[in-house]
């Protein structure tokens, strides 16, 4: 919900913006084509008898199926094998070595090779719903029915009723009033960033000036190369706020003599698993009238008891001004997504280069997200069970861990090597995250969990983590991870016999090294 303030400094700027493009005949729209007659034929019928964001029914299932050991079980070659253990241990390179050959193999002349079982703990497919059969068998129709899709940008002739559709589904998850689509999260990242740099020369709204943005020290590769970008302009003043530091923030706020400010934030901090302040974010906002970006790629359909996201399991998701998403982990497909109000999706459409300039989503990924919306509503033990799991890790290293995202601290990049070789030995992929992903002297094991995973296969982990690292974690330097603010669907808590989910946390400084205050 925006302020009287916020409506003064930013839906002020917006406004005259729009009217400035449409003045200049810059404004972009989105109209949806069909890519067939029969898709067109269903389509105008779903258009005519109910809303086009409704969910549809599909077959969902009360518990795991064995379709879910597909999301975590895998086989390696022994070729790729050997190049792990004695090669690069952080290299993501599991492939199969099919020969000089470009006739495809048959399991049998391959399963020789296949020789070697893994545990994944390295992905971000929270709810296992790449694999399910709901969201395979959407994807296999619409291949069949309108094969890829039109192949342009969304602009020209990409954008479909299926796009619609599922912009329609976002946009009623995140309680936003629209949404668009875009190729990757990354782009979306930097469609947002480049829109609000972008500056309509010689008019009313170009007079506003430059304004402000502030990012946590910690987000994202694809926030800080946007607002990179956005600082090229030479419209935007960028500053860096320690990571979920509230008091700097603030400090950073009061100092800045520009009107027009945004905050922009990752969620669910994909590297250390801890989540975002957003309640003193929200107040923040309230009280300085900035524009509030939030990237809640690992947080939707993961926190929320609906599902919604971080903000919705802080009870804050009117205070974010645009969300930024993906496809690609919690719904197990691909692409992007910004939800926000109407006006800025006009202007983010017609303004952001990287969703202006790329090919449309093809209609199976589209389709296949969408059934993966209808999949994680109705299998809401989805949900729960990853909650359990988080749990289970967390009481067997010892450590509280918050979310889905466990890492553990090692220290040296060669450590957290050697570290992540032990496991791939015992038959688990973990990974090793080393600098520049992650500061120097943090090298971490990053470890994820999934609906997917049984008790057993947290247990199993559990027996396989030589006692070294266990008790590097319990030891391991407080880089981030706060356990007063913590989240998790309501009914682990109430099986639990857990204290409601704090929404708060304290202005306690973090990572007081994290770089200058000014990018």
């Amino acid at each position: 919900m925006a302020s009287p303030g916020l409506e003064r400094v930013w839906g002020a700027w917006l406004d005259q913006a729009l009217v400035d493009l449409k003045r200049l005949q810059l404004n972009r729209k989105l109209l949806s084509i069909n890519s067939s007659v029969h898709s067109a034929r269903d389509g105008c019928n779903k258009l005519r008898g109910e809303n086009v964001g409704s969910l549809e029914n599909v077959e969902t299932f009360e518990a795991l199926g064995p379709w879910d050991r597909e999301t975590v079980d895998m086989t390696v070659s022994q070729s790729d094998f050997i190049e792990w253990l004695g090669g690069d241990a952080s290299t993501e390179r599991v492939c199969v070595d099919y020969g000089k050959s470009n006739d495809y193999p048959s399991s049998e002349s391959t399963s020789a090779k296949f020789n070697h079982s893994l545990r994944l703990f390295s992905g971000n497919d929270y709810l296992g719903l790449s694999a399910h059969p709901s969201v395979r068998l959407a994807a296999a129709r619409a291949a069949l029915e309108c094969g890829m899709g039109p192949r342009g940008a969304a602009l020209i002739c990409g954008y479909t009723y299926h796009h619609r559709r599922l912009e329609s589904a976002l946009a009623e998850l995140k309680h936003t009033e629209e949404c668009l689509l875009c190729p990757t999260g990354f782009a979306a990242n930097m469609a947002v960033m480049t829109a609000l740099s972008s500056v309509l020369k010689g008019t009313l709204s170009a007079k506003k000036g430059a304004f402000a943005i502030f990012s946590d020290s910690l987000n994202h590769a694809s926030i800080i190369d946007g607002v990179r970008l956005a600082q090229k302009t030479g419209y935007a003043e960028v500053y860096q706020y320690r990571h979920s530091d509230m008091v700097h923030l603030e400090k950073l706020l009061l100092e800045c003599k520009l009107q027009r400010k945004v905050v922009v934030t990752d969620s669910l901090f994909s590297m250390d698993g801890d989540f975002a302040p957003m309640t003193e974010l929200a107040s923040l906002r309230q009280k300085y009238n900035f524009l509030l970006v939030v990237d809640d790629a690992h947080g939707t359909l993961v926190c929320g008891e609906n599902g919604g996201g971080v903000a919705e399991a802080f009870g804050v998701e009117h205070d974010v001004d645009i969300y930024v998403g993906t496809l690609s982990k919690a719904f197990g497909c691909h692409g992007g997504f910004i939800a926000t109000s109407r006006k800025w999706k006009e202007w983010i459409q017609s303004r952001g280069r990287s969703f202006i300039f790329s090919t449309a989503l093809p209609i199976p990924v589209v389709t296949a997200a969408y059934a993966a919306i209808v999949v994680a509503r109705d299998e809401k033990w989805r949900q729960r069970v990853l909650w359990e799991r988080v749990r289970q890790l967390s009481a067997g290293i010892g450590v509280d861990l918050v979310s889905p995202i466990a890492p553990i601290i090692i220290g040296s990049a060669d450590e957290a090597v050697s570290a992540s070789r032990e496991l791939l030995q015992a038959g688990f992929h973990v990974l090793a995250i080393r600098p520049p992903t992650v500061p120097e002297g943090s090298s971490r094991l990053r470890i994820t969990l999934s609906s997917s995973h049984t008790e057993a296969d947290v247990g199993a982990l559990l027996d396989a983590l030589p006692s070294w690292i266990k008790e590097r974690a319990k030891t391991r330097p407080s880089l981030s991870i706060s356990s007063s603010c913590r989240w998790q669907p309501s009914v682990v808590t109430e099986r639990l016999g857990l204290l409601e989910p704090s929404s708060s946390r304290g202005s306690k400084q973090y990572n007081t090294e994290a770089g200058s205050s000014r990018l």
